[in-house]
């Protein structure tokens, strides 16, 4: 989910091959089920993690466990399959875990309240597909305003936002410069939240009708919205959107992406530590090709990194 405080916005994600909506069946052993309130989540951790381990803060070497804050409503990324939250997110972190010598414990919320849950000590970490920005790194609201402490980024992905419309594109949408005057569905907070909040002020400056925008607290909703005709388009990171005209016969992708920019892991400043532990990690992971091998179950193999960088989002 790409800038707001800037997804998953600035979160924005160019790159996906075609995106397989693999089925993964049975309750994967690193994830966990719940809400902001109940923290629930299973899991299991690797018996190995050597040296790494060692590199993690002692009470999360004590307890064996990462808690993780996701928004599990981003498919392929991360989506609750019965009461098991799994996608790509949870596997990357299965692999790092295994690196690690610890279990990674998701559980699931809202995606604009992730950071002020991490920052109040529900989670360790936010691994939701969430942008890599400047304003999130520096704690900036969407108004470039001191808003929180700000976090630091383990960037594992890049992605950048797309269009996503009804079959057929009954409406010729192929750019945001084409939504003036027209209803639009984006999820809230997101990078594509930015993006059309942009565009609208642009319709504006050129004397043309502002972007109707409708943000959802998720993006299933914005595409529920969508389906029924209410918008002519949804705005969301690119592999949301390829996996959604994938798996049915109702949604298309249109147009070019947007604003390729990287995911990120979200760790609190101070927590150096965890942060510099997670970057080894997932690492250690590229160097064995498992980090390889989870982008390929999930079709998005454009999206790898070669070098794990801390704060490299703009």
């Amino acid at each position: 989910m790409t800038a707001s405080t800037t997804r998953r916005t600035a979160a924005a994600r160019s790159r996906f091959v075609a995106l397989g909506a693999l089925a993964v069946t049975g309750a994967l052993l690193l994830t966990g089920c719940g809400d902001q309130t109940d923290g629930a989540g299973g899991g299991s951790g690797g018996s190995g993690g050597g040296s790494l381990k060692a590199k993690l803060p002692k009470e999360i070497r004590d307890a064996g466990v990462i808690k993780v804050g996701t928004d599990a409503a981003y498919k392929p990324m991360e989506y609750k399959e019965g009461a098991d939250i799994v996608g790509l997110d949870p596997d990357i972190a299965e692999a790092m875990g295994k690196k690690l010598g610890v279990r990674f414990e998701f559980t699931n919320g809202t995606f604009d309240g992730l950071i002020t849950s991490m920052q109040t000590g529900r989670f360790d970490m936010i691994m939701s597909s969430m942008t890599d920005t400047k304003d999130r790194q520096e704690g900036l609201d969407d108004k470039g305003k001191k808003a929180g402490k700000g976090v630091d980024f383990v960037d594992y992905l890049t992605a950048g936002s797309s269009i996503l419309v009804k079959k057929g594109n009954p409406e010729k949408i192929e750019n945001v410069g084409q939504m003036c005057g027209k209803k639009v569905a984006t999820q809230r907070g997101t990078t594509s939240h930015e993006i059309l909040k942009t565009q609208t002020e642009k319709c504006e400056k050129d004397g043309k009708k502002k972007v109707t925008i409708e943000a959802y607290d998720t993006d299933d909703e914005a595409r529920v919205r969508l389906k029924t005709g209410g918008v002519v388009a949804d705005v969301s990171d690119f592999p949301v959107a390829a996996n959604a005209a994938k798996s049915g016969a109702d949604f298309e992708v249109v147009g070019e992406q947007m604003e390729s920019a990287p995911y990120g892991i979200a760790v609190k400043k101070d927590n150096t530590k965890l942060r510099d532990a997670l970057k080894a990690a997932l690492v250690a992971t590229i160097k064995d090709k498992s980090y390889e091998k989870a982008l390929q179950k999930w079709g998005v193999e454009d999206g790898a990194i070669d070098s794990v960088k801390i704060n490299g989002g703009s």
